[in-house]
């Protein structure tokens, strides 16, 4: 089989697996990798595209995955509320703190190199002073949602490395 024909035949399969399971179009940003790393770490896979990207023991959970040298964990894309004090119960209840585990992944290639889970309160009161900044800047940006990221010394330092 050429590779090309073996593309399509293992592209085919994915998605027809991810259709019998109820997890989703794997081709959807970064499903795959929410897939791979709930089968990895032996999580429920959640069944909706939005909210908690998995279901650990604690409960709903939230994945990072990066393929870059350097673990860091974005959290892109975050609505921006009315007022910060508004920002800062939806960012509280609804976003960050709302999971108590957050898995930030690092893949080389195909493989996972590295695991580390956060609290997610913490996750809130490290990214907070810096989506502070982000929501107080100019609000006429092309996009004016709002993100910042973990970075590699406050994992390390904050998170509790999973070993696989």
């Amino acid at each position: 089989m050429k590779p090309t024909e073996e593309y399509k035949t293992l592209y085919e399969r994915l998605y027809e697996l991810c259709e019998e399971n109820d997890w989703g179009d794997p081709f959807s940003y970064a499903r795959s990798r929410e897939i791979h790393i709930a089968g990895t770490l032996n999580h429920k896979i959640s069944d909706t595209l939005s909210g908690a990207d998995a279901i650990d023991g604690d409960g709903e959970c939230e994945y990072k995955s990066t393929i870059s040298n350097r673990i860091n964990g974005a959290y892109n894309g975050i609505s921006v509320q009315p007022t910060w004090e508004e920002q800062v119960e939806y960012l509280r209840n609804k976003k960050l703190a709302k999971y108590k585990n957050h898995y930030i992944v690092r893949y080389e290639g195909g493989q996972i190199a590295e695991v580390w889970k956060l609290d997610g309160i913490d996750v809130f009161n490290i990214l907070l002073p810096k989506l502070k900044i982000r929501f107080n800047s100019k609000k006429d940006r092309k996009d004016p949602r709002l993100g910042a990221s973990l970075t590699q010394k406050e994992i390390y330092e904050h998170g509790e490395q999973i070993i696989l």
